[in-house]
């Protein structure tokens, strides 16, 4: 039996908050490029006496909150990518192909962006420099790259990405179901919050590659949804249709 579950009908989508907050967020963190709070807040978790970060070589962190949560969203990225495929052929699934698809093109470029942009940036990581028992040379985002044979790759955040990238979900559920879509927001955002907290405590990353790389996912996530989901004019004929007409 085909099935005849309706195409939900998109919810009011305010961009002015949705793009407002992570604009606002991007103006703040350029700003704070005139400031040491990157700095100060990686001093926080550096041990001078062991000379190390205090989570460089933890266990909990690096296997179990860094390589086992990463394979877990993986496995997740997969199972989407089942479904979305299976939405071709098993009727039970196609009415949600179109959810599918865009939370398997949000999960895909929101993960896919980070290699190539670290490659471009090239900024070191927290562990590298000079000022924590490296070898390299401190540069902020905006400065120039200090010559060296070994460039860096920490700008953005690819454990973060990975709990940030769960954005998509709040956009797939949103107009089916929004309380759960409220949840799976939360869930991401925490999520993505731990990886980055974790990541700084190995001396991976500092404060403000990771919350770049938290809007750099919303956007990309709210740009999937708005191309592949999102469609306003439906609504508006839902409403012209469901007119009674008059002799």
């Amino acid at each position: 039996m085909v099935s005849t579950s309706p195409r939900p009908v998109p919810r009011p989508l305010n961009f002015w908050l949705c793009l407002g907050i992570p604009a606002v967020a991007a103006i703040v963190l350029v700003l704070l490029e005139l400031t040491d709070l990157d700095m100060d807040l990686a001093r926080l978790f550096y041990d001078p006496v062991a000379g190390d970060f205090i989570g460089r070589h933890s266990y909990f962190l690096e296997d179990i909150l860094h390589d086992r949560a990463k394979q877990v969203v993986i496995a997740f990225s997969v199972f989407a990518i089942c479904g979305f495929v299976g939405a071709f052929f098993i009727e039970r699934l196609k009415p949600f192909k179109r959810e599918l698809g865009c939370l398997v093109l949000s999960l895909g470029l929101a993960t896919s962006f980070v290699t190539p942009v670290k490659a471009v940036t090239a900024v070191q990581c927290p562990w590298s420099l000079e000022q924590f028992g490296g070898h390299e040379t401190y540069s902020k985002l905006m400065e120039h790259r200090p010559q060296t044979d070994k460039p860096g790759r920490c700008w953005p955040g690819g454990h973060a990405a990975t709990g940030f990238t769960l954005f998509a979900l709040f956009f797939v559920l949103r107009d089916r179901r929004p309380r759960l879509a409220k949840q799976a927001f939360i869930f991401a955002f925490a999520l993505g919050s731990v990886f980055s907290i974790s990541r700084m405590m190995q001396g991976a990353h500092f404060f403000s590659h990771n919350v770049w790389t938290a809007i750099f996912c919303w956007l990309i996530c709210l740009g999937s949804y708005y191309w592949v989901l999102y469609r306003p004019a439906v609504k508006a004929e839902a409403v012209v249709r469901a007119q009674p007409v008059r002799a």
